[in-house]
């Protein structure tokens, strides 16, 4: 739990309590506070444990019949995927999203574009496929290839949606309102985590979606998004305006200025943009690479068996 410092609650004038997050305000954020304001009492923490509950007893349901399944895909689910979006929410920095911008621009980038992609890469609905009984898995290949998933997994579509929720966020009052309400708040960190699946999953994840493009229509699509956060990291960075309205300065710290650490959000929005889109070009391109290597192997498997079918006919004329 989140534990206020009586004198600087005192000697700072910040109000009692944060809108959104119901607690005090919190003192001078430090490293060592990630991990001393843990918390794991709230809705986000137990989505967590149950994902990784289905997902380690999809693994076990697997191996108990003797079927593979690749180790990296469960350390990719669980460490970076689901331990990513932890790290931004549950530790202590999720009790510093309210007061300092820059600590929920890190939520930001984790939630939209880390997480998603090793959750993408740790391919759970095929996990699910393999190892649901006939009814239920009847029902997840009827969501997966529905109208509305379809839609949404489009890449044209679903990179609409990925470049434009964020401004719409942060240049209107949206962002201010999700800033003054608890529901709002929580409802905008699992908006980022949807966000980003939808525009990762078809891209990078190897779970069976429909209408998937090919590898050299996903690079180029990436390239275009490579650029994104580098506009909105320094249109953050150049504002004159601070986001959130008067909501930052009227917490009145002592210890952080509202326009300087504005710069430190928009500049983390610009590093951590290129950094993330650098590295989901890597993995595009391996998986490019390796997908070649398959076709290569199939085509030689099939001309092997037509030599092999030709031979036979010879033979036998």
């Amino acid at each position: 739990m989140l534990h206020v410092d009586p004198i600087f609650a005192a000697t700072s004038g910040a109000p009692s309590t944060l809108a959104a997050g119901g607690e005090g305000v919190p003192p001078p954020f430090t490293v060592a506070r990630v991990f001393t304001e843990t918390r794991l009492d709230n809705w986000l923490a137990v989505g967590l444990v149950l994902a990784a509950g289905l997902y380690l007893y999809g693994v076990y349901r697997l191996r108990l019949r003797g079927d593979h399944w690749p180790v990296l895909r469960t350390v990719f689910f669980l460490g970076p995927g689901l331990g990513g979006i932890a790290a931004v929410t549950v530790s202590g920095l999720g009790a510093y999203d309210t007061t300092l911008l820059s600590v929920h621009m890190v939520q930001h980038m984790v939630l939209s574009m880390v997480a998603p992609i090793f959750l993408a890469l740790g391919a759970p609905v095929t996990l699910a496929l393999r190892t649901l009984p006939v009814r239920p898995r009847k029902r997840l290949l009827a969501i997966v290839h529905s109208r509305i998933a379809r839609i949404y997994t489009f890449p044209l579509v679903a990179f609409a949606i990925f470049v434009v929720n964020p401004f719409a966020l942060y240049f209107t009052d949206l962002y201010h309102y999700t800033l003054q309400h608890e529901w709002a708040h929580e409802l905008t960190h699992a908006h980022f985590i949807a966000t980003g699946c939808v525009f990762f999953w078809p891209l990078l994840g190897l779970d069976p979606l429909p209408g998937r493009w090919p590898h050299p229509a996903r690079a180029l699509l990436m390239l275009l998004s490579v650029p994104f956060h580098t506009v909105l990291g320094l249109t953050i960075m150049q504002s004159t305006t601070l986001l959130g309205g008067d909501w930052y300065p009227s917490l009145h710290l002592a210890w952080s200025d509202p326009r300087n650490d504005q710069v430190v959000a928009g500049g983390v929005l610009w590093a951590g943009g290129e950094f993330v889109s650098v590295t989901m070009l890597a993995v595009l391109v391996v998986q490019w690479i390796k997908h070649s290597e398959r076709e290569a192997r199939r085509l030689d498997r099939e001309l092997d068996r037509q030599e092999a079918r030709e031979r036979a006919a010879g033979a036998t004329a």
